[in-house]
């Protein structure tokens, strides 16, 4: 398959740079796959579209503050994105694998300071994209993240660059069951649920079951292949409970809150049917073709043309019914993206 097949043009308008004002309060477009019908609703109706038995499956994944802002010895700025940490010999020392950005004029040895007096030296380059950084700081490093690091907004999401950043970022690039730290990204579906939305759910006998994929910079990345086939995903990490992989194995009807948690019970699935607990590493990739084992719905934000995720919802409702529901999107003035509105895919 060619990916510009799964093109589509979108306003630079229609990006949302901020979240809705109240999470719940996003608007949410409906999808039957049956009857190929779109409605326009909003997102604290979901409970509405639900039944005593349903499974809603949620990512609890928690967004780290891995963005950094250091100078070279030189006085150049240099934007840090961390990826994964290789190892922590003390609470003040710690190897990361991490992105740069501008990475030109950045060789081994380079020195990076921050404040507090905290520094990292570039030790190895691993890629054209990912080099690995010595940290020694003065405080502990979870602390340091928490004072001087910022959201990992995408691209798309334009702020000043600063060495800080909006507090607003930094709550609501975050769902509210956030609890296991290790994305470099958010699972964007769940930043829609309120407490409100979740009494209500819970008190209509929706179970919810949380699992944990660490969001990983892949996200970010196009698919640079010609043919779908070629792409490859970078692998992320993933966890399910005993207790969660109950409730999913014995629910009515299991609903994927966003493309990671389809990923998870896509990956945990055996060839009886039946999620297993455990914990892995995963590169699944799903495109058309692809024969979902478990979910029945999805909900879902509106993604980017030609990535990963628009081909998994691509294969999950069909690329016409998908391409007709993101026109309607754009004439009806839907915001896209992160923090844009959402998707119940039935």
């Amino acid at each position: 398959m060619n990916l510009e097949e799964f093109n589509y043009h979108l306003p630079e308008e229609r990006i949302a740079q901020n979240p809705c004002e109240e999470r719940s309060r996003s608007r949410m477009m409906v999808v039957n796959r049956r009857t190929a019908s779109i409605q326009h609703d909003h997102f604290y109706h979901l409970p509405s579209f639900l039944k005593n038995g349903d499974v809603l499956v949620i990512n609890d994944s928690k967004v780290i503050p891995a963005r950094l802002i250091g100078k070279k010895e030189t006085g150049g700025v240099i934007d840090i994105l961390l990826l994964s940490r290789i190892t922590s010999e003390t609470p003040l020392t710690q190897t990361w694998e991490v992105l740069l950005k501008p990475a030109k004029r950045v060789s081994i040895g380079t020195r990076i300071v921050f404040e507090a007096g905290c520094e990292a030296r570039v030790i190895e380059r691993r890629s054209d994209k990912k080099w690995l950084l010595d940290f020694a700081m003065t405080i502990p490093f979870a602390h340091f993240l928490e004072r001087y690091g910022s959201a990992p907004l995408p691209p798309y999401i334009k702020r000043k660059k600063s060495s800080s950043h909006p507090l607003e970022d930094i709550q609501r690039y975050q769902t509210i069951y956030a609890r296991r730290p290790g994305s470099v990204a958010a699972p964007t579906a769940g930043l829609h649920f309120s407490e409100e939305v979740l009494a209500v759910l819970k008190n209509q006998g929706i179970e919810i079951a949380p699992v944990t994929l660490h969001v990983g910079y892949g996200t970010f990345l196009p698919i640079e292949t010609t043919s779908v086939e070629d792409h490859v995903m970078e692998a992320e990490f993933f966890q399910i409970e005993e207790a969660s992989a109950e409730k999913i194995n014995r629910a009515r009807r299991i609903i994927a809150v966003g493309t990671t948690s389809a990923r998870v019970i896509e990956s945990a699935v055996d060839e009886q049917g039946r999620v297993n607990a455990g914990s892995a590493w995963t590169r699944l990739y799903i495109y058309p073709g692809y024969r979902f084992k478990r979910i029945q719905a999805l909900l879902t934000n509106f993604h980017l043309p030609m990535s990963s995720l628009f081909l998994l919802v691509c294969t999950f409702a069909g690329r016409d019914l998908m391409q007709r529901a993101y026109r309607q999107a754009i004439e009806n003035r839907y915001r896209f993206y992160s923090y844009g509105d959402c998707m119940l895919i039935l």
